[in-house]
């Protein structure tokens, strides 16, 4: 059970975990980051400051929020810990907890891809690990300046069902929290809009205008009808993330813009400088969370015997810049189709 009094770990404070912890703290919560030492020292000197794409700007003091970059002391005494780490990072927080959590705490996974539960679970053998999605983007200010973590699109955090009081621990002023019962629905309706996170690092335009596009919409489309043959073949379900049936989303996407525009509204609730966390990935030379992403649709493609064909382009264009660490290549669209 979790109450209001609940010490918060937040493992891995990068621009997500900074923005829950954030809204968190500014709640009165008891909020702790484990961040890399970079964070710790801009938080500990000058606080946090959180805004988001509904006008709120608010500004979290040294004193409100904790930060280390030491396991120890960032997980002994949680009896919450969300992780927020990079796909690619999880077994290593796994381990970490392992190591200085208490038995008894509850650990969250809101991070990208299906499957990081799981390996929580793993890694954690008899402690309680729940799935989590986060439905919106986080853009950090660049380094260099003072750090400000700014929620640029909309939706509610999902929680996995099962422990009393945890959803109103989290559900705080800036941050939109409810429990579902079937996570797995839940993870892979979100992995289907997050294939549209290699397309804005391919072209190095912001979200809303590359999705105002269709000519980059009609790549997200063929992504999202090979993953969803894809799921179909192997009996997986998609629960409705962006206020679109799954099924009807490549539909509505090849729609000529003037169209879409008024059809997706929801959709186009972006902040002008909302990215994705693969473009910043880029930016920074740093691995991104393409094998989660579309990774996972091409190991779902191949177990049914289903083409993706689209999927596995964009997969390989992002491989590449990984490999050149030059950024964003900045692509046109005919270049990712050919």
């Amino acid at each position: 059970m979790a109450n209001n009094d609940s010490m918060v770990a937040i493992a891995g404070a990068g621009s997500i975990g900074c923005y829950v912890g954030g809204c968190l703290a500014l709640a009165g919560r008891r909020v702790i980051l484990l961040a890399r030492p970079r964070i710790g020292d801009v938080v500990r000197k000058d606080g946090l400051r959180v805004t988001d794409l509904d006008g709120r700007d608010r500004c979290v003091s040294p004193e409100a929020l904790s930060a280390t970059a030491d396991p120890a002391a960032a997980l002994r005494d949680a009896e919450v810990i969300l992780v927020t780490v990079k796909s690619g990072a999880t077994q290593e927080m796994a381990a970490l907890i392992a190591a200085n959590a208490r038995p008894d705490a509850i650990v969250v996974s809101l991070q990208n891809g299906v499957d990081n539960a799981d390996r929580l679970r793993t890694g954690l053998a008899g402690r309680q690990v729940l799935a989590g999605m986060v439905p919106f983007n986080v853009v950090q200010s660049p380094d260099g300046e003072p750090l400000r973590v700014h929620r640029a699109s909309e939706g509610k955090v999902m929680i996995e069902d099962g422990v009393a009081g945890l959803a109103e621990l989290f559900a705080v002023e800036g941050l939109a929290v409810e429990t579902h019962g079937d996570m797995t629905a839940v993870l892979w309706g979100k992995l289907l809009m997050n294939l549209n996170n290699a397309l804005v690092a391919l072209s190095n335009l912001p979200l809303a205008t590359e999705l105002a596009d269709r000519r980059w919409r009609l790549i997200l489309a063929g992504q999202i009808g090979e993953a969803l043959a894809a799921m179909k073949t192997c009996g997986i379900k998609s629960a409705r993330i962006a206020g679109l049936p799954p099924a009807l989303m490549p539909k509505v996407l090849r729609l000529p813009d003037w169209l879409f525009k008024r059809l997706a509204r929801r959709m186009l609730a972006i902040d002008p400088e909302a990215r994705s966390s693969m473009w910043d990935d880029l930016q920074r030379g740093r691995p991104t969370e393409i094998g989660e992403l579309q990774g996972a649709v091409l190991s779902l493609a191949e177990k049914a015997g289903v083409p993706a064909p689209v999927t596995a382009r964009v997969a390989a264009l992002v491989r590449e810049a990984e490999w050149q660490r030059q950024g964003s290549p900045g692509l046109a669209p005919e270049a990712v189709r050919a």
